[in-house]
């Protein structure tokens, strides 16, 4: 029996042969995955030696057979991938602020970015004569950059503080990746930024000039938008406008990714071949075709280092040359077999990338269209057939939808993971909004800025300015549109890293096996669909709390919380609607200090107790109300007489597990955002500063 299950393997991978190289980066990215998923270097060196296990015994037992080749270079590939990960985590390594501090100093600027839309901007500094420091800070000023440009020098007073982890279980971590952009301390000038008289001024960058021109030109939003596409600064883009593309499914277009380099590529070979098809020796001689190939490499790779040359940008940039090197060489342009190539290049040059959204949505996408458009059943559908112009047209379109709907389909698990929310009219608002922005609003803004330099750009900007609009409006039309937004709170890890497997098993395979991979996609996100709500958050620093209603919803102890505080619980919790003011619940009895309320189903409920004042209380007024009940929260230190029936959460707690996602069932249990032990290097104790003004030491790389 068990020689027949391995021969019937043998004939599936036999005939899948031509599909076994797209598995490479996938096994790399499983060992990244894995370096980050588990917490502690004991555990790392464990599982690099299974792999080496796994490799050394399908070399010695099953290398003559596929399988057992293709189980010796997985294991292989995964090692080299957790190797390469740990590596670069080391080689980066750099000095971390140990806690909050304010203090002045001298400084070189690295960057500048402007905020318009928020009213500030932020720099990227390198203090200078200060060994105490971390060697680069990032701080946000208000109001305008004052003129400050890249190599300024300043004198500036801050408030720092260590790069921030996930406020809550499920939440953006910067502190991973301050660690891999080397930012040791983030903070907040305090006063005006000093520009030293003397010193060896730097000037603006094109892209800042650029983007300022961009700005001159088109206002407000839609100018924000104009300036994302060109140079990638998104910085006058309002919140709302933000937030009302995130939903509609269009915050793809304000990145600079694969459909904006593919556009000026494709832009640039156009205009290159009409233009030397007009020399008939080269047009006889061949030579048009590569031409206009060098010229599209070019116009993509300036368009990349005018963009910033962010990662995802140089990510779609070699995705790009990879298709121009295979349709140049006679080959099929677009294949999954491009994809992993451009997939394993990022990974061995950035192999952080894997953890972040833009990676995981950006090659979801990709992978997504291209396999869907390999097989044969919507080759069949979208190829030419000979029929009425409007049934042409209706078939372009209906290949729009099923494409837009197959990458909804293929994100949701990663949006919902990283961000609680997905749209669900994504696909619909994508087959206007595409096309819109390729063959609208793109080219008038490169005609545009063409025609600036002799003055005639402003028909060209005017056009830009009113299709902007009208793709700010389309996006608020489909925000606003009910049930535009499914929110879910934190999704397993397990749970999406079982639907994306399944994924790409659908995805890669080709023969009916293919859609056994239905099975771990449906637990994964059967996972996330019987994933409870949490019935009390509690943020890192213990000052914000919110708590489940009985009418549906959440409400904060605080209600003066700003809107970063907000937006981050209703993300936690997976709501869309407004938070509440909890002191203002008929259930909930609160004084000056303390709030105390039931919280829980009929039958499981439990008391709570939240310090909410700031005067010291002595703890024996404090040890009655702590012993009748079953939570106790604060932000402060709580005397040892306060102790919870069941929990008891003071800011030395909050220090060792960040902040909580605490769950009142019948098995009440609690959901830490930071794991006990963790040895990853962004991973260090803090201590605290008795004195703010004290010159902070910076804690030394491990």
């Amino acid at each position: 029996m068990a020689r027949g299950l391995a021969e019937r393997i043998e004939t599936r991978l036999d005939a899948e042969r031509e599909r076994m190289g797209l598995w490479l980066p996938v096994a790399l990215g499983a060992g990244i995955g894995a370096w980050f998923a588990l917490p502690t270097a004991a555990q790392w060196i464990g599982l690099l030696f299974l792999f080496a296990a796994g490799a050394s015994a399908a070399l010695l037992v099953g290398w003559h057979r596929r399988s057992g080749r293709i189980v010796a270079i997985g294991c292989a590939a995964m090692m080299i991938g957790m190797l390469l990960i740990w590596a670069r985590a080391s080689w980066v390594a750099a000095p971390v602020l140990a806690q909050p501090v304010t203090t002045q100093f001298s400084a070189r600027i690295e960057a500048v970015e402007p905020q318009p839309a928020r009213e500030q901007t932020r720099l990227i500094v390198r203090p200078l004569r200060r060994p105490d420091l971390p060697p680069r800070i990032r701080v946000t000023m208000r109001g305008e950059s004052g003129g400050v440009a890249p190599g300024d020098l300043i004198g500036l007073r801050v408030r720092l503080m260590p790069p921030p982890t996930a406020s809550l279980p499920g939440g953006y971590d910067f502190a991973q990746r301050a660690w891999f952009d080397r930012i040791g301390a983030v903070g907040t000038v305090l006063g005006d930024v000093a520009k030293s008289p003397g010193a060896r001024n730097g000037g603006q960058p094109l892209r800042a000039r650029l983007s300022a021109h961009i700005h001159a030109q088109v206002a407000g939003s839609p100018g924000g938008v104009a300036a994302a596409l060109v140079t990638g600064d998104r910085g006058a883009i309002s919140a709302e406008d933000d937030e009302a593309m995130r939903r509609a499914g269009l915050a793809h277009l304000l990145s600079i990714s694969g459909l904006h380099v593919t556009a000026v590529i494709g832009f640039a070979m156009f205009a290159a071949m009409r233009l030397f098809a007009l020399s008939r020796r080269l047009a006889l001689a061949g030579y048009v075709l590569p031409i206009a190939a060098a010229a599209g490499a070019l116009a993509g790779a300036g368009y990349t280092w005018l963009a910033g040359a962010e990662v995802p940008t140089l990510r779609s940039l070699i995705a790009a040359l990879l298709v121009l090197a295979a349709f140049l060489m006679g080959r099929e342009a677009v294949t999954l077999r491009l994809v992993a190539a451009g997939a394993l290049l990022v990974l061995l040059w950035r192999p952080e990338s894997l953890a972040g959204p833009s990676f995981q949505l950006s090659f979801a996408a990709v992978t997504a269209i291209v396999a869907l458009h390999e097989s044969p059943m919507m080759q069949r559908f979208v190829a030419r057939h000979d029929e009425a112009l409007l049934l042409r047209w209706a078939r372009g379109l209906a290949g729009l939808l099923i494409t837009g709907f197959v990458v909804e389909a293929a994100l949701a698990p990663i949006a919902l993971f990283h961000f609680h929310k997905a749209g669900l009219y994504g696909a619909l608002a994508n087959v206007v909004a595409i096309p819109l922005t390729t063959f609208v609003i793109m080219p008038a803004e490169a005609l545009a800025l063409l025609f600036d330099t002799v003055g005639l750009g402003a028909p060209f900007w005017w056009v830009a300015d009113r299709a902007l609009r009208a793709l700010i409006a389309l996006a608020h039309a489909v925000a606003d549109t009910p049930g535009a937004v499914a929110t879910l709170p934190t999704f397993p890890p397990w749970g999406v890293a079982l639907a994306v497997c399944g994924g790409l098993w659908i995805l890669i395979w080709r023969t009916g096996w293919r859609w056994a991979g239905a099975v771990p996609v449906a637990i994964g996100m059967a996972a996330l669909l019987v994933q409870p709500r949490p019935d009390l958050l509690v943020t890192g620093d213990g000052r914000n709390i919110a708590a489940a209603v009985p009418a549906g919803g959440y409400a904060l102890l605080r209600d003066r919380a700003g809107d970063f505080v907000r937006d981050t619980m209703s993300e936690a919790a997976g709501i869309d609607t407004p938070l509440g003011a909890l002191a203002g619940l008929d259930h909930v009895e609160c004084n000056a200090d303390f709030c105390r309320w039931r919280q829980g189903a009929e039958g499981v409920q439990r008391i709570i107790l939240a310090s909410r004042g700031r005067d010291r209380i002595e703890g024996a007024e404090m040890a009655a109300a702590c012993a009748a009940a079953d939570v106790v929260i604060s932000d402060r230190w709580l005397p040892r007489e306060c102790v919870g029936r069941w929990l008891t959460i003071d800011r030395d707690s909050l220090a060792t597990s960040g902040g909580l996602a605490i769950y009142l069932g019948e098995r009440p249990r609690v959901v830490a955002a930071l794991r006990a032990g963790d040895e990853h290097p962004w991973r260090r104790p803090q201590q605290l500063s008795g004195n703010d003004e004290a010159i902070p030491t910076a804690a030394p790389a491990r």
